[in-house]
């Protein structure tokens, strides 16, 4: 598929600007092995770029403005400046205009761009597919302008980009993973010191991600009200005497006993989650490390009760799909990923039991609901690079 699509992109950008492109540029989408809510209580990650990707025909344009194709849009084409503030109006294209007004922020005068999108990244099945919008554009730009932002520049560009123009409330998780992840492994990734390292990651293996279709109209509610619970509780930890706490990262097992009374129910299992988690992060890449598959099956499972009693993000009918996925033989673990009340879970699996794992999902599912469901298999992929 990436090569018709690297063809499909070529031939469209030809059609339109009558030229060749200067250059394309792919970015991955990207999900969480390990590590849910973990990324804004400034803990550790476990993530992967995948082998989906948006890919971006890039030439440049004599005005000072930006004209932008998106093929999975029906063909819908923007155009807006590049030489000041472009003003938001939803939908795809703020995207682009979101990394354009960040490079702006930097003081960068950017060129003009002619450009064709596509992209088969999911949209809402728990891949990021904003990322891979966001870091296909910051590098087209970086190269197009000849400037020097880093990989991990870009991902920090990017996720200013969609808190402060876009208005999505997200951690640099899946920009960084977009942006420097390698291919055939896992990225771990300490999200407040930002130090990064690649785990191999067995080729026998694959990642089955199910999106279930089933969306919570609360779910973004719901997720910063977890945001802000963390938040309070490290507050009411500080004050009871753990001064030196900055957020829940900081926060031990030990500390939790001690201090816990002063949680009220709610805050010490949301607490109790993120503290556990962070281990199961690290436990997470040395069973790879290792080649320990089973136990990185249970750490896995762990995650899913975890979210399910103490973060109480899962929903009925996905637990019931967790419990019996983790029954497939070739099917290490299962676990929610992402924001959560609905959406995917992600399934650690043998390439040679994906068609088994595909069957028993969509015999079983009839009988949990009513919704479609979607399987993605993917594999780790390398970070945004230029494609041709």
């Amino acid at each position: 598929m990436p090569t018709s699509l690297l063809d499909t992109v070529l031939q469209a950008f030809r059609a339109r600007f009558l030229k060749m492109p200067d250059f394309v540029v792919r970015a991955p989408g990207a999900v969480t092995l390990s590590g849910e809510h973990t990324d804004y209580n400034e803990g550790s990650v476990l993530s992967l770029a995948v082998d989906r990707a948006a890919w971006l025909a890039v030439g440049m344009r004599r005005t000072r403005e930006a004209v932008v194709r998106a093929l999975d849009m029906g063909g819908d084409e923007v155009l807006f400046p590049v030489d000041r503030v472009a003003a938001s109006a939803g939908g795809w294209a703020d995207y682009p205009r979101a990394i354009a007004w960040a490079f702006l922020q930097h003081n960068v005068n950017l060129p003009g761009m002619d450009a064709v999108l596509v992209s088969d990244v999911p949209v809402g099945a728990g891949m990021s597919s904003s990322s891979a919008v966001e870091l296909v554009f910051a590098q087209a730009w970086n190269l197009l302008g000849g400037l020097s932002f880093s990989p991990a520049d870009l991902a920090l560009l990017a996720q200013h980009a969609e808190c402060d123009y876009v208005g999505g409330n997200c951690g640099v998780v899946d920009q960084m993973a977009s942006a420097c992840a390698r291919e055939d492994h896992v990225q771990l990734l300490d999200t407040r010191t930002l130090e990064r390292m690649h785990v191999p990651f067995p080729d026998t293996l694959c990642l089955a991600i199910v999106d279930s279709r089933v969306r919570w109209f609360s779910s973004v509610s719901e997720y910063n009200v977890r945001r802000a619970q963390c938040e309070h509780a490290v507050r009411l930890l500080q004050r009871s005497g753990l001064e030196g706490i900055r957020a829940l990262r900081d926060v031990t097992p030990d500390d939790l006993e001690r201090y816990g009374d002063v949680l009220p129910d709610t805050l010490y299992r949301r607490v109790r989650h993120v503290i556990g988690e962070q281990q199961r992060v690290q436990a997470a890449a040395d069973c790879l490390k290792r080649g320990d598959l089973s136990g990185i099956g249970h750490v896995l499972m762990d995650t899913h009760r975890s979210l399910r009693d103490d973060f109480e993000v899962s929903v009925p009918e996905l637990d019931a799909l967790v419990v019996d996925l983790a029954e497939v033989p070739g099917c290490y673990g299962v676990h929610l990923t992402g924001e959560g009340l609905g959406g995917s879970l992600i399934a650690l699996v043998e390439k040679t039991a994906v068609a088994t794992l595909e069957e028993r999902v969509m015999q079983k599912w009839q009988e949990f609901s009513e919704h479609n469901l979607e399987i993605h298999v993917v594999v780790p992929a390398g970070g945004v690079t230029v494609a041709a």
